[in-house]
């Protein structure tokens, strides 16, 4: 192997917003590897996140454009960087390693890919969700927001898959790598909901099943009983997934739970609420709690807003209605970035990069 050609890549990556921190041991070199050839990766260390023709990438690399245009296709093939007509040609543009090409590797997940996302997981310890804007934020379980309360369309995980054409299911990466690595856990791992503006883009997909409006929906309800986090971008517009999470499995939560990062994740701007005359003190509220939030001193469930990321789970069992969302106090929330562009603007301003590339 190749260590610079690796090196330069993970370089390039790290100036994106999105961050992929180095290691003392080099095992992002070592991930990068199982990934990309050393070919690619020396196309994608000078490439782009704003798509260009092959032409553009050949002569910064150096390279035949006719045979860079070839392996750049093969590269959006495999998921590695991304494709798409502009300006009614061909054009090719880098993916971030979260959310981005790594999660593209589902079709190629195996034994040895899961071990070396672990060892890199392990040694960066959450360094590349510590900043702001967190990567993804918290959808509120609908149910547990009482009539009357006001909720905006892109709190609602209904409303994106309603406005969508065509829908689809994958496989939740997070909980094939730990499974691979024999820490599987017991949530189901087909519930990784994507859906787009155009009808029929999931046809003929390798990865994903299409699937109707109405399995979709009842996909996020099943989410929902199994207490699973609803998690799409942290941004209002254009979004294309919602993960259904857990800090067992999910790469993002995970950093909550084994690293003590809250900021990991973006709550919502909804915490729980107990009625203290309804609640029977049964407890089965903690059991959905992934988070830590509700302790039952004297047989009343208490909420610590410190710790409530506002999905709504632990109304979902009781059996006494006692718990419900309400708004957070207009002080306490920071209403999410646009879109992805104004998420990647703010990003690039915390790490202190100069732009966005």
């Amino acid at each position: 192997m190749s260590i610079d050609v690796y090196r330069r890549l993970a370089e390039t990556l790290d100036a994106l917003p999105h961050g992929f921190p180095s290691t003392e041991t080099g095992a992002e070199l070592r991930l990068l590897a199982k990934i990309f050839g050393p070919e690619e990766a020396a196309l994608a260390s000078v490439m782009r996140l704003s798509r260009e023709p092959a032409e553009g990438i050949a002569t910064r690399a150096g390279t035949d454009p006719q045979e860079t245009q070839r392996t750049l296709k093969a590269m959006a093939r495999k998921g590695q960087i991304r494709a798409g007509r502009k300006g009614g040609q061909l054009a090719f543009g880098l993916l971030p390693f979260v959310v981005g090409f790594y999660e593209e590797q589902l079709p190629r997940m195996d034994e040895d890919l899961a071990r070396l996302f672990e060892e890199y997981f392990q040694e960066v310890r959450g360094s590349f969700v510590d900043y702001a804007p967190s990567i993804h934020r918290v959808l509120p379980v609908e149910e547990a927001i009482p009539a009357g309360i006001d909720i905006y369309p892109y709190e609602r995980a209904t409303e994106l898959l309603e406005n969508a054409k065509a829908w689809g299911v994958r496989d939740c990466i997070c909980r094939v790598q730990r499974s691979l690595i024999g820490k599987a856990c017991e949530h189901p791992i087909e519930n990784c909901l994507v859906f787009a503006p155009v009808a029929g883009v999931f046809d003929h997909s390798d990865v994903t099943r299409a699937i109707s409006k109405e399995e979709a929906l009842r996909i996020l309800a099943e989410a929902e009983e199994a207490g699973l986090v609803h998690s799409p971008g942290n941004y209002r517009d254009e979004h294309y997934y919602i993960c259904n999470c857990c800090t067992c499995s999910c790469g993002v939560l995970r950093n909550v739970a084994e690293f003590s990062l809250p900021t990991a994740i973006a709550r919502s701007a909804f915490v729980a609420a107990v009625d203290s005359d309804a609640c029977a003190g049964c407890g089965d509220c903690l059991e959905r709690c992934q988070f830590g939030a509700l302790s039952l001193p004297d047989t009343v469930g208490v909420v610590d807003a410190g710790r409530c990321v506002g999905c709504g789970l632990c109304a979902v069992p009781c059996p006494a209605e006692a718990i419900h969302l309400e708004r957070r106090p207009a002080s306490d929330v920071t209403p999410p970035p646009a879109n992805s562009r104004d998420w990647m603007a703010q990003r690039a301003r915390a790490r202190g990069l100069d732009r966005v590339t």
